[in-house]
């Protein structure tokens, strides 16, 4: 039987939020207070959620069942298959003992860690974001800082807030497209009003980064560098979002920064060299690193290079549609088509679609696996060293094998229930304030999907419906939904799992979520602000 989703099922919108928000509540409250583990936080949510959907939003006892089982199913495919076979081929190079030339080869450039930061977590990071998403650059880029030398929680952290600049246009803009695709509103105008919003945020980020790791007075030795990586960042932004389109923001822009940071690095040093407290800090080290040939370091190399080809070439439509060929959609029999939507979320009465996708060729983890054997070849390692490899790393991520699939399932519980709907109308409710909440709306999307795509599927059509009710342009409000959305994903329960697995700080998750949360929150008023003025006194912004 078909169910109808009721959004106010309490009389009161506030009541009815304050009801959704619970499981929301106890997320913060077990990581940000108690520093509970990731995996006792999520299942904990989790039931609380299943709880409300069916007593409170009245939510048929197996259409929530089967609405948290799909959930479980997208953490294990494609999201965990993600980090294992990232974290697969980290775990190779160190084996190996290739990534210690990888480290000497990067210190060649710069042993700064402020300016190693710039180079790994924002722009090696965003150029991951673009390609793959979905996980990958946080992965991969936190992987490498924590070999480098770097604290596991900063190393966690920076990437975390890092990844913030590249977000709305990751995996080959699939975000902003889904959003076209959800309201109606071209793309391109959508691409454009992201590009006229993040690329402020991309100029100051890696001075945000350099002041968390060092504060101000390290950060000034540095500011030129910031400014460099920043601003060639935010310049290739909005270009391509404006004249380009959405597909190729996040690759273009990572390239620019990473060539014009690393080329402003052979022209120019730092006074010091800034090292984390407990490292011998003072003058340069570079002189006294090991030479090598260039095949040395084009083997130590050669995983991450095939990664980023593999991911590149994944990422193309023309080899994605020929990928995604023999996909298995597995229509889930109880749920798809029988949870209808209704105004104001839907312009009219929609039946959700419930399709598992087992796109098993065409998924990034498939792109990451077949790199990993290509690099088993590169690195010389056997077949007996690849799979003893392989299940070391999958031991070391038993814990968020449960933690990424669990917040997912919380994820799709308050979707198909409708809880997320009821809370994003009550945002909706805030009249000519909204412009500056429709940012909060993003935030919210991405903290409870862990994805800016998803977030945009959720409220994207809300955000078009209300901006009109209130008399604002609905490409500025949809486009905030995307950019305000960035500003969640730090502090995602999914990102939160996947940085803790890269790092080695399973079981940590509450303490790297305090790390990020107060610069999430900070981050997410200036996008309101910014889109509050862009609304009423900088219309001429939006396209």
């Amino acid at each position: 039987m078909t169910w109808t989703q009721e959004y106010v099922p309490l009389g009161s919108i506030a009541l009815s939020a304050l009801a959704a928000a619970i499981p929301i509540i106890i997320i913060f409250y077990l990581l940000a207070i108690r520093r509970s583990p990731g995996q006792v936080a999520g299942i904990t949510a989790l039931i609380a959620a299943f709880l409300i959907a069916v007593l409170v939003y009245k939510m048929p006892l197996n259409t929530a069942f089967l609405a948290a089982l799909m959930g479980i199913a997208y953490g294990v495919f494609p999201i965990f298959w993600i980090v294992l076979t990232a974290i697969f081929i980290y775990n190779m190079t160190v084996e190996t003992g290739k990534f210690d030339i990888i480290k000497n080869s990067i210190a060649t450039i710069t042993d700064d860690r402020r300016l190693q930061a710039l180079l790994i977590a924002f722009a090696f990071g965003a150029f991951l974001e673009g390609a793959a998403g979905f996980g990958t650059p946080v992965a991969i880029s936190a992987g490498m800082l924590v070999g480098l030398g770097f604290n596991p929680l900063y190393a966690a952290g920076l990437c975390l807030i890092a990844n913030t600049a590249p977000v709305a246009f990751g995996g080959i803009g699939i975000p902003i497209i889904v959003a076209g695709q959800v309201t109606g509103i071209d793309t391109m105008k959508i691409s454009q009003m992201v590009g006229r919003q993040l690329p402020f945020i991309s100029v100051f980020i890696p001075i945000w980064l350099v002041v968390l790791m060092s504060g101000w007075k390290a950060t000034k030795e540095v500011l030129p560098a910031c400014l460099v990586a920043g601003v060639s960042f935010a310049v290739v932004q909005f270009f391509s979002a404006n004249f380009l389109g959405p597909e190729l923001p996040d690759i273009l822009s990572s390239l620019a920064s990473i060539f014009s940071l690393t080329f402003f690095l052979q022209i120019w040093k730092p006074a010091s060299i800034w090292r984390f407290p407990g490292e011998q800090a003072g003058k340069s080290k570079t002189a006294a690193l090991p030479t090598y040939s260039s095949a040395e370091l084009v083997t130590a190399w050669g995983p991450f290079i095939i990664l980023t080809v593999m991911v590149i070439l994944w990422g193309l439509k023309p080899i994605k549609a020929v990928l995604d060929m023999p996909t298995l959609s597995i229509y889930v029999p109880g749920l798809h088509n029988l949870v209808t939507q209704v105004a104001p979320i839907a312009k009219a009465p929609t039946a959700m679609t419930a399709v598992y996708k087992i796109n098993w060729l065409s998924a990034a983890g498939t792109a990451l696996f077949i790199a990993s054997i290509l690099s088993a070849m590169v690195l010389g390692v056997g077949p007996g060293q690849f799979f003893r490899i392989l299940g070391k790393t999958f031991s070391q991520l038993t814990k968020p094998l449960i933690t990424i699939p669990a917040v997912l399932g919380l994820a799709y519980i308050m979707n198909y229930s409708g809880m997320s709907s009821s809370l994003g109308l009550f945002l909706a409710g805030s009249g000519a304030f909204f412009p500056f909440f429709s940012a909060w709306l993003g935030w919210l999307g991405v903290f409870l999907t862990g994805s800016d795509t998803s977030a945009n599927a959720l409220f994207g059509n809300l955000q078009s419906v209300t901006a009109q009710q209130v008399g604002v342009d609905p490409t500025l409000t949809v486009a905030a939904n995307s950019s305000g959305g960035v500003t969640g994903k730090m502090i995602s329960p999914q990102s939160i799992a996947v940085a803790t697995a890269a790092t080695g700080l399973v079981g940590k998750e509450g303490d790297l979520f305090s790390f990020t949360v107060m610069h999430s929150i900070i981050l997410a008023i200036l996008v309101g602000i910014m889109t509050y003025l862009q609304a009423y006194a900088l219309s001429w912004m939006i396209p």
